[in-house]
């Protein structure tokens, strides 16, 4: 018969049913260690999620547009970017109130497709808009391309007290479920080794939690006040202390007056020459990367308390506390002149990269009071900088807001007139070296204004250089003086006068001229092109290509304004110049000063022995006319010989005798 069974009956039958209990035991205290666990988890992914949302609006801007369905722009997908992967974020979404997907980050520059969006990922979002409550999920990866334990998060989004979308975060926890089953796993072996382990490892994961959070929550706050690229505050950030400064200030004056120290600052703005070259000759990334080391070197140059801005682009701006007077302001300034114009070895380039720069300064008490004033008038200041060349720096000078002014009425004038056909073109003749035989004529760009009259190009030509309109204006004077000159009769020709600017555009100027010649069936050997030297200094390389390649299209070229400026020998021999037009300033001196007549004897010669013409400007006297033809000009042009007329008035039209030389056009 059958025994009934006790556990005394075997030695090992106790042992084994304690041991049961306590696998028993172990099983539920590591179901219930799991369950925390995974309660930790998604707690801690809850926490994670509402933070990074609540700061989300201050680091991005124009946050709430992004919840209005509009795209981020270039800097809101720069901040997206940095905040994605912080503390183990993964991927972000971002929904209306309905639950639309209106953003992911895997997407951020393109808008989602409706098949993108997770039915029940929109179905839960919609219900986290409605209760305006977090919602969490753990879940753990079912393949390589995702983490083995990672949690989605989903928080309201809110502008004030009013929720206007909601933001999906996905978190990688594996690190940490991993820290957490290990710590836990170790504390199963004893009850109470089980309970000081879960006791340490509570205390660890809260202390990395935290320190975890207040990473997350410094970099959000970083960013939400400072530059990605180049570290420097940003501009609303500046602004608030710049006006507070202001407020704290106490200018010499006022501070003998109450018997107190002067605490005195100034606002400094500086812009970067020819930046816009770097980026275009060797891309954006290099263009960063100078940008960088711009900030590093402007920070490099403060002293004590003095902050630094990222105005815009290449600009940049500083506040100089405790400047009581311009020599202060004066030699941080000539600091940065002479730090920004050290050059630059960039990683990728054989030849590092020179830059300068252009700066201008505001004083407290003498320039303003206001910080909005303070910068307005460090921005004129620069601008005048700017205007006086590369490398340039100036102090406020009021009369900059009546010139600036006006400048922008000009260039908007000069806008319409250009549209509608204002400007007309006259010409000036050039005669052979005998100043009797008609070579051909330059053309002068003429604005006959109706409420300012006559507008000198001295005044519109910088104007369309410095607004970019000076392309549109080069195109015109082109197409019109090709047309013009097609009607002439042979071998009379045109020449044109190329800005920087149409060069910076390569190619383009090519077809351009190559388009010209062909709407108005005039002979390429009958247009010549004019450079100045100062092209020569920018990118030599590349405007020697684009040189070879007009040259190949049968025009010819010459340079102007040689003798003044940049001149140098070089460019001679590294290009076959057709023609060097000598600058007025040399005409006028004939005479005067000996030194005069060897310089241009000494230039005809040496354009001769490279087989190229010489062209003399500013022909005013008949002294000039016969020293010019003494020393072997080629070419003579000046009001002795022709003022400049329209087309219907020109000398051709009155004599049958024609010359056999090319002339030129220019657009001043």
């Amino acid at each position: 018969m059958l025994k009934t069974l006790n556990w005394k009956d075997t030695p090992w039958q106790g042992p084994l049913a304690w041991l049961l209990a306590g696998g028993l035991a172990l099983l539920l205290v590591s179901l219930a260690i799991q369950r925390l666990a995974d309660r930790h988890l998604a707690a801690d992914a809850e926490r994670l999620a509402v933070g990074w949302g609540q700061q989300l609006g201050r680091a991005v801007p124009d946050f709430d547009r992004l919840f209005l369905g509009e795209l981020p722009g270039p800097q809101a997908q720069e901040r997206l970017g940095a905040l994605r992967g912080t503390a183990g974020l993964l991927h972000f979404k971002l929904y209306d109130r309905e639950g639309r997907l209106l953003l992911a980050s895997e997407s951020m520059g393109t808008a989602p497709r409706e098949a993108d969006t997770d039915p029940a990922s929109r179905a839960l979002a919609w219900q986290v808009a409605k209760d305006e409550r977090p919602a969490t999920q753990l879940l753990h990866g079912s393949d390589a391309s995702q983490p083995a334990i990672y949690s989605r998060a989903w928080v309201p989004a809110r502008l004030g007290q009013q929720v206007v979308g909601v933001v999906e975060v996905v978190v990688d926890q594996t690190q940490l479920a991993h820290t957490t089953a290990t710590s836990f796993q170790r504390a199963a072996g004893v009850a109470v080794a089980a309970m000081l382990l879960c006791m340490a490892a509570a205390a660890a994961l809260m202390r990395h939690r935290a320190g975890r959070e207040k990473h997350v929550l410094d970099r959000v706050s970083y960013l939400a006040e400072h530059d990605v690229l180049t570290g420097a505050l940003s501009h609303g950030p500046f602004n608030q202390r710049l006006q507070r400064a202001c407020a704290q200030a106490l200018p010499p004056g006022k501070a003998a007056a109450a018997g107190e120290t002067p605490r005195g600052l100034a606002v400094i703005c500086i812009d970067l020459d020819g930046f816009c070259e770097v980026n275009e000759r060797h891309g954006h990334s290099i263009g960063d990367e100078l940008l960088r080391r711009t900030g590093q070197r402007l920070q490099g140059v403060l002293r004590g308390a003095d902050l630094l801005t990222r105005l815009a682009g290449d600009r940049f701006g500083i506040l100089q506390l405790g400047a009581a007077d311009s020599p202060s302001v004066t030699a941080l300034v000539e600091r940065i002149v002479d730090s920004l114009a050290q050059p630059h070895q960039l990683p990728g380039l054989a030849d590092p990269v020179r830059v300068s720069a252009c700066v201008g300064a505001a004083l407290h008490g003498v320039d303003g009071e206001d910080a909005d004033t303070l910068l307005h008038n460090a921005e004129m200041a620069l601008l005048r900088a700017k205007a006086s060349g590369r490398g340039a720096w100036s102090f406020y000078d009021a009369s900059l807001d009546r010139t600036l002014q006006e400048r922008r009425a000009l260039a908007a004038d000069l806008r319409v007139a250009l549209q509608h056909g204002r400007l007309k073109l006259h010409f000036q003749p050039v005669y052979a070296g005998d100043g009797s035989t008609l070579k051909g004529y330059e053309a002068l760009a003429r604005w006959l204004h109706p409420t300012r009259g006559n507008v000198p190009p001295a005044s519109f030509i910088p104007v369309a250089e410095d607004t970019g309109q000076i392309e549109a204006l080069g195109r015109w004077v082109l197409q019109t003086a090709c047309a013009e000159a097609a009607t002439w009769p042979a071998p009379l020709a045109v020449a044109v006068n190329l800005s920087t600017a149409q060069f910076h555009r390569g190619q383009a100027i090519v077809n351009e001229v190559r388009q010209a010649l062909l709407d108005s069936g005039l002979q390429a050997e009958r247009l010549e092109l004019e450079i100045t030297e100062s092209l020569l200094m920018q990118h030599t390389e590349q405007v020697l290509a684009t040189l070879h390649a007009l040259r190949g299209l049968g025009v010819r070229i010459a340079m102007d304004d040689f003798g003044t400026g940049y001149s140098s020998l070089a460019y001679l021999w590294r290009f076959p110049f057709d023609k060097l037009k000598i600058d007025r300033a040399f005409t006028q001196g004939l005479g005067g000063d000996p030194r005069v007549d060897v310089i241009v004897r000494s230039i005809v010669r040496l354009a001769h022995s490279l087989s190229i013409r010489v062209n003399a400007e500013g022909v005013e006297t008949e002294h000039q006319r016969d020293a010019l033809r003494r020393l072997g000009c080629d070419e003579l042009q000046g009001y002795l010989l022709g003022r400049p007329a329209p087309c219907e008035r020109l000398t051709h039209l009155e004599s049958e005798v024609v010359g056999v030389v090319v002339p030129d056009v220019v657009l001043a």
